[in-house]
């Protein structure tokens, strides 16, 4: 049966519009009457001495997955528990310093509602998340965060859609807020995170992924230009440090250096590196972060920044490359 291309977009169009519109709806709720319930919600999720522990069966317990992992990452610990294996021993998982959020769109999910009364006998809170607020769970929960929609999707209205992409949004939101109230920034996202992009630009510091020792080019100040031209070539970062003889920064020499000297026709053989290098060099200390390096360079327009200490003695250096390489960039 070939396919209809004009059903198929109307149906990604329809299926997109009635999301949209559900979200919007949500939206509302939470700015009018579940004001209340959300900002209880996330007090208690401020306050909670435990963990959050997010439930539900199905499409439900993906969901709740999803939830607990966004909180987890975001400040809030949390983990997710199935409603059935709770019932036969991962109860003990729970704790009376925990909120529990239990997910069922209808309000009715038998294995959220059997552990219900002893979750509530611990003391554990209960938030639930239904699309009915007359449900069974809507009733036995602290507080009811409303999930209704007027309809699905799915042209049947019959497969799980518009309502669970509200359910994600408003675990989103729960997880959005708390962090906000809890005053968590970049730097703490990038502590969950230490292998992401993020991660790597915010936790990396200069020292992590500079060159040093033997691997530095560099050169003393009265150096021939023609030495000095070895030691980059050598070192293969396309530049050489020169140092006085205390060890302090003062100057560097680049391969853009050696090209523009040889437009201008210089004598290279009478030269010493002191006539012809850039004085007062662009360094960073190798306990600064590695990403700052990375804005010394784009804004210089520079590819590399050596490394010094509080007295200006050299102690590293960095290419852009080594940037790249550590995925700082």
């Amino acid at each position: 049966m070939p396919l209809n291309q004009e059903r198929v977009l109307k149906l990604a169009d329809d299926t997109l519009r009635i999301e949209a519109q559900e979200l919007e709806a949500l939206r509302k709720r939470l700015q009018e009457e579940d004001a209340e319930g959300f900002t209880a919600s996330v007090s208690l999720l401020l306050a909670c001495k435990g963990r959050v522990v997010v439930s539900g069966i199905g499409k439900s317990g993906h969901i709740a997955r999803k939830i607990a992992a966004t909180m987890a990452s975001t400040g809030t610990p949390a983990m997710f528990v199935h409603p059935a294996e709770a019932m036969h021993g991962d109860l003990g998982m729970i704790t009376k310093d925990d909120v529990f959020i239990g997910i069922s769109y209808s309000g009715e999910a038998a294995e959220i509602l059997a552990i219900a009364p002893i979750i509530k006998r611990m003391g554990t809170r209960f938030i639930a998340m239904t699309g009915n607020p007359a449900s069974s769970m809507a009733k036995v929960a602290d507080i009811h965060l409303n999930l209704h929609v007027a309809r699905e999707a799915c042209p049947l209205n019959l497969a799980p859609t518009a309502s669970t992409t509200v359910t994600i949004a408003l675990g989103d939101a729960l997880a959005v807020a708390t962090l906000d109230a809890k005053g968590f920034h970049e730097e703490d996202f990038a502590r969950s995170h230490p292998g992401g992009a993020l991660g790597r630009r915010l936790l990396t510091h200069v020292s992590d992924v500079m060159r040093k020792g033997d691997d530095v080019p560099v050169v003393k100040t009265g150096t021939k230009l023609f030495d000095a031209l070895f030691e980059i070539t050598k070192k293969g970062m396309a530049m050489t440090a020169v140092v006085d003889a205390d060890g302090k920064a003062v100057g560097v020499f680049t391969d853009g250096d050696l090209r523009r000297l040889i437009e201008k026709q210089w004598d290279l053989k009478s030269l010493i590196i002191d006539e012809v290098m850039t004085k007062n060099p662009r360094t960073i200390a190798p306990e600064r972060m590695a990403v700052e390096a990375v804005s010394i360079m784009e804004e210089y327009r520079i590819n590399q920044v050596l490394v010094t200490d509080t007295e200006g003695r050299l102690t590293g250096a960095l290419h852009i490359h080594d940037l790249t390489v550590a995925k700082v960039i």
